[in-house]
């Protein structure tokens, strides 16, 4: 099974950078020769470009970003993608947003499952973060949680807990 881990998210703000700094960790990994990980902090209509460039490459994309939704700050979670869009006038916000160059985990699932570039298993490891302004360091909840995250992204890729 060919699988995409992906991380997305904002450069240099803090927890929110998790996605695309924990690439390098990512890639230095021993994974199967069939799984493959890229940094995806760019536009979402990039995105599905890329993926439409490859149709029916990746069998599984997992995500990886820092999402805020309330949570203790530190909580990792990990779901599959329902696929549920809202309705257009909502889609169409959504893709001004991603041409305007907006970097969502929210807006990439929509963008690209309005676009149908998913395929049928898409995985999303959120983490909550603590600390939201510039810079280029975690928060010390999160930098405690660097191996959970890691973790959690491996057994999304790899199928393990999820049944």
């Amino acid at each position: 099974m060919r699988v995409m881990i992906a991380g997305v998210g904002h450069p240099n703000l803090r927890d929110l950078s998790i996605g695309p700094a924990l690439v390098p960790t990512l890639r230095d990994m021993t994974w199967p020769d069939e799984v493959d990980v890229d940094d995806w902090s760019f536009g979402p209509i990039a995105v599905v470009q890329r993926i439409e460039d490859r149709p029916g490459h990746y069998e599984r994309i997992v995500l990886l970003s820092a999402v805020e939704r309330g949570l203790e700050p530190g909580t990792v979670t990990c779901s599959r993608w329902g696929g549920a869009l809202p309705d257009a006038e909502e889609i169409q916000a959504r893709i001004g947003e991603a041409v305007m160059g907006i970097i969502s985990i929210d807006n990439l699932l929509i963008v690209g499952e309005h676009f149908r570039a998913w395929p049928s298993d898409v995985r999303v490891v959120e983490v909550e973060p603590d600390a939201c302004e510039f810079g280029m360091d975690f928060s010390p909840r999160i930098a405690a949680s660097l191996d959970d995250i890691v973790a959690a992204v491996r057994r999304a890729a790899l199928d393990e807990d999820h049944g």
